[in-house]
């Protein structure tokens, strides 16, 4: 019976606990699994006190067809169809009535720059981002707006 014990002890200090930022990154992989634009699978996670606010995910136009679904409406090498999971997610906490103000906000990639500027108005502080995509802008204007930018490395490969 003593060694059952030994072995529960062992076994329960073996596993690593993720960090809350690990853990909420986690949540926005998952999100991303719902995109209906197969050029870009993102995903957004809106979080305050370690409390879920609201998610996002990139996707078509409420009610519209998928691009999965029907193709892709290129712009510039872009598929402008969707609206992007940082959108998402501040559109579903303001529906919802939900205020998002000093919040931190968890994506899979980092936003492109009309998403940078949703989010800076929108309040949030922080921007969490698990792989960065595309725009520089973003890392000299979020500390001009007091906006911290964090890239976070997952134990993985995720």
């Amino acid at each position: 019976m003593a060694e059952d014990a030994e072995l529960v002890e062992k076994t329960a200090t073996a596993r690593k606990r993720a960090s809350w930022d690990e853990y909420f990154m986690s949540i926005a992989l998952q999100a991303a699994t719902r995109s209906t634009c197969d050029r870009k699978h993102v995903g957004a996670v809106i979080v305050r006190d370690k409390a879920i606010l609201s998610t996002g995910y990139n996707g078509s136009i409420r009610g519209l067809p998928h691009c999965d679904d029907v193709g892709h409406m290129m712009d510039n090498g872009h598929c402008i169809a969707t609206v992007h999971a940082e959108a998402n997610a501040i559109i579903q906490a303001a529906k919802n009535g939900t205020a998002i103000n000093g919040a931190d906000i968890y994506v899979t990639a980092s936003p492109c720059w009309n998403c940078f500027k949703l989010i800076v108005n929108s309040g949030i502080r922080r921007i969490i981002f698990f792989e960065f995509y595309r725009d520089e802008r973003i890392l000299s204007v979020a500390k001009q707006a007091g906006v911290e930018l964090v890239q976070i490395h997952m134990d993985g490969g995720e």
